[in-house]
């Protein structure tokens, strides 16, 4: 089930767009606040990082609670770290993107990209999305080095034989990417068909997802704490990659508590589906989940073999 591909609608997300904005800016206010609300507490944080993944197969976003977003958003890491080497040539991580020519110039454009409608786009992300699972099968998203770079160089060449062009911005790959995303949450969990009132036109279809199959049409999946063990802080620092953490410009000395924390993952009538423990540093009044030492495998039941 995880393989079967989902459409990305393209067309609907293109009209309805700048009708969403006012409400999607106040989605993020919110957002952010909960986020920082919850960084306060080590056991919200293992439990909402642990959520991201199994309700949605989503370990992409789920790094929004670990020391990757701890100095810089999200989105700018990956851009620096691994859509910019792409997009630009001569582009060297740390060092900025100002005065280089990158494929994101409009000189790169084909008229197939000018005049694309959402169709190729559309397009672009079904073909990547088989690409996508397999990422995930072979190295999962706690190596998410190898899943950026093996992802976007794919992305890239595939691109160029969809639109005829060497045209490649930040844009084109965060779309096909969070769609990607999307579409794997949906095979998950399902989806189904909505009419509008007005208009009388029915997006999307009725599919029946891999959880629905292995727990019931009307499962229900929750987390709870199991345990939570204070770490000596002095070890586990010791233990830790100092040069992956400069990436993310954090400093082993930063970190003054760690703590592990257990999660269950289970269902509505308690059957346990999953269990991981979670590791995470304090740094000032946060709290975040050390992904350099995370294994999510236990809570992708859809690629067990």
């Amino acid at each position: 089930m995880a393989n079967e591909k989902k459409e990305f609608n393209y067309g609907l997300y293109a009209v309805s767009v700048f009708a969403i904005v006012t409400v999607a800016i106040l989605i993020i206010t919110l957002f952010t606040f909960k986020s920082k609300y919850i960084a306060f507490d080590a056991e919200k944080v293992a439990v909402n990082y642990v959520d991201s993944i199994v309700q949605k197969g989503d370990g992409y976003n789920a790094y929004k609670n670990t020391l990757v977003s701890k100095n810089s958003k999200y989105g700018d890491f990956i851009r620096e770290q691994y859509m910019n080497p792409v997009i630009y040539p001569e582009y060297k991580v740390g060092e900025g993107t100002d005065g280089l020519k990158g494929y994101n110039d409009e000189s790169y454009m084909s008229d197939k990209t000018k005049n694309d409608d959402g169709s190729l786009a559309g397009q672009l992300a079904d073909e990547m999305y088989v690409y996508y699972v397999q990422l995930l099968e072979t190295y999962g998203w706690d190596d998410y080095d190898s899943f950026f770079k093996n992802y976007f160089a794919k992305l890239a060449e595939v691109r160029q034989g969809i639109f005829g062009d060497e045209y490649l911005s930040d844009e084109v790959m965060f779309t096909a990417l969070e769609a990607n995303v999307a579409s794997y949450g949906d095979s998950l969990t399902g989806t189904e068909a909505v009419t509008d009132e007005k208009s009388g036109v029915t997006t999307g279809e009725d599919t029946v997802g891999f959880y629905q199959t292995a727990f019931g049409e009307d499962y229900k999946i929750s987390e709870s704490i199991k345990n939570v063990e204070a770490l000596n802080v002095d070890a586990y620092k010791t233990s830790l990659d100092a040069e992956m953490l400069k990436t993310y410009n954090v400093s082993a000395d930063d970190i003054t508590e760690a703590v592990a924390v257990t999660v269950d993952v289970v269902l509505e009538d308690g059957t346990a589906i999953a269990q991981l423990t979670v590791n995470e540093v304090k740094i000032g009044n946060s709290w975040y989940v050390d992904n350099t030492n995370a294994d999510t495998s236990a809570l992708y039941p859809a690629l067990a073999k």
